[in-house]
């Protein structure tokens, strides 16, 4: 045996050859898998309706985009409650908003605020400069509520069921309700969403209706210990956002 110096021992490390496509594609994997799991990367897919965005997620939004800027939000709007929970279950999104009901098998809710319902009506109106209406008074009068299909519109009907009213004036959504009882078209039956604080000095009013139960929105995911960093810190975005509006 002829020793050698320290110099010309040979590597016991095991040559490899040169770096493959695999070993890269593998590479990009664990870095994607790596920024997922610290919230940097990937795509956050929610289900709600357009109304909702305004009203509930636009501060939430810009201080996502803030936080998370390799991040990105996918919004899959529908028209009910029950459209965002099936595009949950067929794994369509990640994330839902909507009226919060009774518990459903495979799905996990969490609500996040309750808004009390008001009346809207134009400037003007023999109700307009009341502190509240209770529900009784709201026998005669020509109404414009949610749609019955949707998860608000069941909830006041069943809450309005011994209530003697006249016919409706239309159901529409939110946004809408609130222009056509601006217009004088009828009085609209809204939860008090966020931002509507400030209105008053407009062509619409809005007074407390009292004698019905809060309107519950939140959150419903299929497992919210199975979401993506990025996903929990929308869904907390937004309810930190609301209960700071709320407060």
């Amino acid at each position: 045996m002829i020793p050698t110096s320290i110099r010309e021992r040979p590597s016991h490390k095991p040559y490899r050859g040169p770096v493959t496509l695999d070993d890269l594609n593998a590479l990009t994997a664990l870095r994607r898998m790596s920024g997922l799991a610290s919230g940097e990367h990937g795509t956050v897919s929610i289900s709600t309706g357009a109304t909702s965005i305004r009203h509930f997620m636009s501060e939430a939004i810009v201080e996502f985009r803030f936080r998370h800027p390799r991040a990105s939000l996918e919004f899959r709007t529908a028209s009910t409650s029950e459209d965002c929970l099936s595009a949950l279950l067929k794994d369509d999104a990640d994330l839902a908003w909507v009226t919060t009901a009774d518990p459903l098998p495979g799905i996990e809710q969490r609500p996040v605020l309750e808004m009390p319902w008001v009346l809207a009506m134009r400037d003007g109106d023999a109700y307009a400069d009341r502190a509240w209406v209770e529900v009784r008074e709201l026998s005669g009068l020509r109404l414009i509520r949610p749609p019955e299909g949707s998860t608000s519109g069941s909830k006041l009907a069943a809450a309005l069921a011994d209530v003697s009213l006249a016919p409706d004036a239309g159901a529409a959504d939110w946004d809408t309700a609130l222009v056509l009882a601006e217009l004088g078209v009828g009085h609209a039956i809204l939860p008090a969403l966020p931002g509507w604080r400030e209105l008053g000095d407009g062509g619409a009013r809005l007074v407390q209706l009292r004698g019905l139960p809060p309107l519950s929105v939140g959150w419903a995911a299929r497992s919210w210990d199975a979401l993506s960093t990025p996903a929990r810190s929308f869904a907390d975005a937004v309810r930190r956002n609301l209960r700071t509006w709320a407060a």
